[in-house]
């Protein structure tokens, strides 16, 4: 294949050409160049013998015409003959000149070409002069002229201007001695042209193949100078071995790391300068297979036979067996390239995908793969209990919402480390997502000891954290589970540690719980309960009662709250208690609020002017920006005024309180209805949003009403304080949860403008409402106890009710010495009066008695035995005065 022509390849002219072929121009480059010095040097090699020959031949001559006693004749020819010898060895001194510059050669070529020319040319004038000599010595004569001429001609054959010169002389000298003879002369002059037409053709086809060669040596050193940059800046390099195995040839960059770390590899067997990583597929055979069965191989990864440092070296290496023309193996020819990088991308592209980003620990996956290995080696290995908490952070969601996420991620990372600290080398940690965190206790399945265990991270976890200059505190719930007991499979077992995380969040947080059977059971029912809620709706399953809102001035009903109850068609009546936060979890309860709002504004508009209802507005639907679309239509589509329309917003919508909420609040206020700030004091409490966020009113939660008129107690105080706040702000207050009438009295007399509770009777439907109404002229009389009872404790407290032989789980809302309101059970009205258990905490079984039955899934039971209060601030020891 030709190469691209270069500079240098550019053809020349033809005299040049010629010239050059000949040696009689300068050399283009130094491959001509040296093709010229190798032939002087060959001329060189001949001029000793042909200058002896010609001197030989001289002398003999010049002896011969002596042995006719024809002395001048003698003379003649040794003068003439003489010449040429002497110029012979003239002729070699040139062609043999050690200290002759490169330059020079094309004048040491003409010099040799027309040194030659000349011998010839003395030799021929000889030869004529030889010519008088006796016809009996002419024999002797041709014969000496032949060796002469045969001489000169091996000495200047290598010069092709020195062989072209020298057959122009012997041409026109036989044109000049058969100058009388006209067909000798012309089979001269034609000889003569013959060869001088082979020796111009022989030049030109050397100097076509120095041609060739040239184009050669630069695709060879062009090829060489690639393979160098290849080998020195390029992730490649290349391998050698012989017929044994042992490297002959190996790229320095990779000679000079295994050099190193202690390893010569020229001289050195393949196996024992590198070894196959076989923990990587690809390399399913190892070398000494394929050196010994001389058979390629592809990709291998492979690192250093020596350990240290190049433990972190890898490489793949390809090789083939090499044959000669005889197709005979002469080892193993190869090439390599660096995985070291690509390697290390691989280790941090599988550190990422098995640890969590932020905090550094074992991610999800990680998690995942750590269980279901340990469940696994556990099964294998006998009954092995594997402990599994799942841990949830209270109160991160508002750090991150006031403080901003930069400064959770931060409180996410020392979480993480305190968690690492408290585990140990107990157990692996691992963060899930968000604010959740798992830990993977092996081998222990005590429950006493995974309790401490949970106690420790609690009480890590809660103490105070200083991030920016902030002081942030935080708790953490912990659901635990056991395997094999709660869970032989991992879903499983995941599956009962949420279930019990659930527990221990339900039960106020900062606590941990561990799984229990009937934990899965609330949750199998609280499964059904949202699959019947889906058809509730559309079935027409809910209905709206309404409690009075009083006025406290003169009694008279000002408004109603609507609230809605779920008839369920096998249940019963569901408490919103329970079905409310189901509704939000699973995204019904704006279709539920509509219903309500729709259905509360169809039903009042035939109420007395003055008389406003309420409606519940969930943070999930405050966050709708089509709510002030849906209030619109509602009031629109049922005739009432706006201003009796009154939206109870509770403090968790100013959890992301931002620009949109208080473009939702001029929205909403645009519009005329009445905005209230429901169960003031249970969320945030935070006085900056009553600055901005335009209520009418104020609800003061029920937990602040209830012992405010025992002596001593600080409720009252809170109470007072609220209603000024209110009344500066220009707002109405509203107490609920007032149940005794001699509270009527405590409410009035610290300023709250209305009253709303069981004292002025229960929630009613639409048509007791307009029989209310219509009754006492729109006044409220009051009902219920005249004076209030024992103190209680409002508590929010898991607890266990057993009843007939019956369990269930229920919530225990207040306590007190003598009797306890519980809530989340449906109970007949028939069960007044039966013995039951009330179980709290597992540590202390409580004897009592149903005493009355309510709405919303509550009831009340009078315990047998007083009950030492102090019990609840002393979990572990079980009292009964």
């Amino acid at each position: 294949m030709r190469l691209p022509v270069t500079d240098q390849d550019e053809p020349l002219s033809g005299t040049r050409a010629l010239g050059e072929a000949l040696g009689l121009t300068a050399a283009s480059d130094a491959l001509v160049d040296e093709s010229r010095r190798a032939a002087l040097a060959a001329s060189a090699a001949m001029w000793p013998a042909s200058a002896a020959v010609l001197l030989l031949a001289a002398v003999t001559l010049a002896l011969l015409a002596l042995g006719t006693g024809d002395r001048a004749l003698a003379l003649s020819l040794g003068w003439r003959t003489g010449a040429g010898a002497l110029l012979a060895l003239g002729c070699w001194a040139v062609a043999a000149h050690p200290r002759a510059a490169a330059s020079a050669t094309q004048l040491r070529v003409a010099t040799l070409a027309a040194g030659g020319a000349a011998i010839a040319l003395c030799f021929a004038l000889g030869i004529e002069a030889a010519a008088a000599l006796p016809e009996a010595l002419h024999p002797a004569i041709t014969i000496l002229a032949g060796a002469a001429m045969v001489a000169l001609a091996l000495a200047l054959q290598p010069l092709r201007a020195a062989a072209l010169a020298l057959v122009a002389t012997l041409a026109l000298a036989a044109v000049t001695v058969t100058r009388a003879a006209p067909l000798p002369a012309v089979i001269a002059l034609a000889s003569a042209a013959l060869l001088a037409a082979a020796v111009i053709r022989a030049a030109r086809t050397r100097q076509h193949a120095l041609l060739e060669r040239r184009q050669q040596r630069a695709a060879e050193r062009r090829d060489s100078q690639l393979v160098a940059e290849f080998e020195t800046h390029g992730p490649g390099w290349f391998w050698q071995s012989d017929r044994r195995g042992r490297l002959t040839y190996l790229s320095e960059k990779v000679a000079r790391e295994l050099r190193g770390l202690g390893i010569e590899p020229i001289g050195a067997p393949l196996t024992d300068v590198f070894r196959v990583d076989s923990a990587w597929v690809e390399t399913e055979r190892t070398l000494s297979f394929h050196l010994s069965s001389r058979t390629s191989f592809t990709d291998y990864s492979v690192r250093p036979a020596a350990g240290g440092s190049g433990a972190e070296r890898w490489w793949s290496i390809s090789g083939r067996p090499a044959r000669d023309e005889l197709d005979r193996f002469q080892g193993f020819i190869g090439a390599g390239s660096d995985l070291t990088e690509q390697r290390r991308a691989e280790a941090e592209i599988k550190r990422l995908a098995l640890f969590d980003a932020l905090t550094g620990i074992a991610n999800r996956q990680r998690m995942r793969l750590a269980l279901e290995q340990t469940l696994a080696q556990a099964q294998s290995g006998g009954t092995h209990p594997t402990g599994l908490f799942l841990l949830d952070l209270d109160r991160f969601k508002a750090v991150n919402d006031t403080l901003g996420h930069q400064v959770g991620d931060e409180l996410l990372k020392e979480v993480a480390q305190r968690l690492q600290r408290t585990i140990g080398e107990a157990g692996l940690v691992g963060r899930l997502g968000g604010d959740e965190f798992k830990v993977i206790v092996p081998n222990e399945g005590d429950r006493d000891r995974l309790a401490a265990l949970a106690q420790r991270v609690i009480a890590a976890l809660s103490l105070p954290y200083h991030i920016d200059r902030s002081t942030l505190s935080i708790g953490c719930s912990v659901g635990i589970a056991v395997a094999p007991g709660d869970g032989a499979v991992q879903e499983e077992l995941v599956r009962n540690a949420d279930l019990a995380l659930y527990a221990a969040k339900a039960d106020g947080r900062g606590v941990h719980r561990f799984y229990r059977e009937e934990l899965l059971h609330g949750a199998q029912k609280r499964k059904r309960l949202e699959d019947d809620l889906r058809q509730a709706l559309a079935a027409g399953q809910f209905h709206l009662a309404y409690q009075p809102v009083v006025s406290t001035a003169d009694a008279r009903i000002m408004g109603y709250e609507a609230l809605v109850r779920w008839d369920h068609p096998q249940r019963g009546l569901v408490s919103p208690a329970e079905f409310i936060p189901v509704a939000e979890e699973c995204g019904l309860i704006e279709a539920i609020g509509g219903w309500v709002l729709d259905t509360a504004c169809a039903e009042a508009v035939s109420w007395p002017d003055h008389v406003r209802v309420a409606v519940n507005v969930s943070p999930i639907q405050f966050a709708n920006p089509r709510l002030p679309a849906l209030v619109t239509a509602a009031l629109a589509a049922t005739g009432l005024p706006a201003h009796r329309l009154e939206l109870e917003i509770t403090e968790g919508v100013f959890l992301n309180e931002d620009a949109s909420s208080e473009q939702m609040f001029r929205a909403l206020k645009a519009i005329g209805v009445r905005l209230a700030l429901d169960d003031f004091g249970t969320g945030y409490s935070s006085l900056g949003y009553l600055r901005k966020a335009p209520f009418d009113k104020i609800k003061i939660d029920q937990s602040f009403v209830r012992g405010a008129i025992q002596p001593g107690n600080r409720n009252a105080a809170i109470i007072r304080a609220i209603v000024s706040l209110a009344e500066t702000l220009g707002m109405e207050t509203t107490a609920e949860g007032v149940e005794q009438q001699d509270e009527i009295v405590l409410i009035r007399g610290l300023g709250c403008s209305h009253i709303q509770g069981y004292v002025y009777g229960r929630p009613e439907r639409a048509d007791e409402v307009r029989a209310q109404l219509a009754a006492a002229a729109g006044y409220a009389v009051p009902i219920g106890h005249k004076t209030s009872r024992a103190a209680r404790h409002r508590v929010l407290r898991s607890a266990r009710l057993e009843l007939a032989g019956e369990r269930g789980e229920v919530r225990v809302r207040n306590i007190s010495a003598s009797g306890a309101m519980i809530d989340g059970v449906d109970l007949p009205v028939a069960a007044i009066g039966h013995a039951v258990t009330l179980v709290l905490d597992d540590e202390l079984a409580l004897a009592a008695t149903l005493r009355w039955v309510g709405e919303e899934g509550r009831a009340g039971v009078q315990f047998e035995e007083t009950f030492d209060l102090e019990w609840l601030n002393q979990p572990g020891q079980r009292r009964a005065a």
